[in-house]
């Protein structure tokens, strides 16, 4: 019997668009981080005051991302992708204007439900264009969202490292962004999405998927948000230059996620999850102990490497676990392991300001300890659990 097979000349625009759309929310969110030090600095907040507007992030995150879905569901995925793209362009651009505390809260706040809002959209138009063409696409998709990551990072950085003020590198960003979202927007398939599923909280084993995506999440969460801090707390780099630690972070997340399939295919995924867990503790170890400082930046690409592959392995157990309906774990898992990159890093400005940023991340080493403690138990239906 003959297998038809996809035309895939026909679905690679919109396939150009989904990578678009993921570059895009990972070039806005690699523009911010090099700019973090600066934004807290104009209002003057310490520790504490900045980690509370980074929850502002989160907040508006976690209330976009389930309205989002419910009107993908209904209407489609293309204009939540583009509302959630165009209201990065606008608030990045209002971020240079935010000269107060409680304005800075509202746009962060705002901010936080763009990225929501298309990070949800883009991950269910990915999904209808894998299905259209049959094959495995989510993994590429992800990585455009690292690749974007890196440039915005990268170009933010060479701006201020140049003599450009930090605004004229958001407002650089957001025409770059805005730019992206436009080319996206002819290509995107105008389809309605699926019916939503109810949030169900995890449980069993689901349950602990959630806790390690959790840890994982917040881990990213810390180095955008915390990790050019901590770099100027340390001395390592000036401010214009300490986004280098998150353009180091960001290629080594790229490479790996590049080749992970192959990766796991050959060692398994307990052994990706364990070392990818004890890669990091020794990234960030290195980080803080290291008295030279071009080996103490060295230390976020051992980072990036260790946490490239772990969420892509936790989503896949998830989807593959008999404890819960795989649609209904995922989205458990999705929802609580976004609340650790999103809430994760108000709590590490809470114990920085009262101890020490350094305190924090070791912190967070020991916690990534219990990945590889619990890895083996986590992905128990792998084809490699014996």
């Amino acid at each position: 019997m003959q297998v038809l097979k996809p035309n895939l000349s026909l679905t690679a625009p919109a396939r150009l668009a989904t990578k678009l759309a993921f570059f895009t929310a990972g070039f806005a969110m690699g523009c911010s981080a090099p700019l973090f030090p600066f934004i807290k600095a104009g209002v003057g907040a310490d520790e504490a005051e900045f980690g509370l507007l980074l929850l502002c992030i989160g907040l508006g995150a976690i209330i976009a991302m389930p309205i989002t879905g419910g009107i993908a569901a209904r209407y489609g995925a293309r204009r939540m992708v583009l509302l959630g793209g165009a209201g990065l362009v606008v608030f990045m651009l209002l971020l240079t204007l935010a000269n107060n505390f409680a304005v800075l809260a509202v746009v962060l706040f705002f901010f936080g439900a763009a990225m929501g809002t298309i990070d949800v959209a883009m991950n269910i138009h990915g999904v209808e264009v894998e299905a259209r063409e049959k094959r495995p696409l989510m993994s590429g998709f992800h990585a455009q969202f690292s690749v974007g990551g890196l440039i915005g990072a990268a170009l933010v950085t060479a701006l201020l490292s140049l003599g450009a003020a930090w605004q004229v590198s958001m407002l650089t960003g957001a025409a770059i962004t805005a730019a992206t979202i436009l080319m996206a927007s002819a290509k995107l398939l105008k389809v309605r999405g699926g019916t939503p599923e109810p949030f169900t909280f995890p449980r069993g084993v689901v349950l602990l998927i959630a806790v390690l995506a959790a840890i994982s999440f917040l881990l990213e969460g810390a180095v955008l948000d915390w990790g050019a801090l901590l770099i100027i707390e340390r001395k390592l780099l000036a401010a214009e230059n300490a986004g280098v630690g998150f353009i180091l972070f960001s290629v080594a997340m790229v490479l790996a996620r590049l080749t992970g399939d192959k990766i796991v295919a050959k060692l398994g995924e307990w052994r990706v999850l364990g070392g990818g867990s004890l890669a990091i503790i020794a990234g960030i170890a290195t980080l803080l102990l290291s008295p030279w400082p071009a080996l103490a930046i060295a230390g976020f690409l051992l980072i990036g490497l260790g946490a490239a592959n772990i969420v892509p392995i936790l989503f896949s157990a998830a989807g593959r676990q008999k404890t819960m309906p795989a649609s209904l774990a995922i989205a458990s898992v999705t929802t609580v392991g976004y609340a650790g990159i999103l809430l994760g890093p108000t709590a590490i400005g809470l114990v920085a300001n009262h101890s020490s940023l350094p305190t924090a991340f070791w912190m967070l080493a020991a916690l990534m300890l219990v990945i590889p403690l619990t890895a083996g138990q986590a992905v128990r239906a792998g084809p490699d659990a014996g």
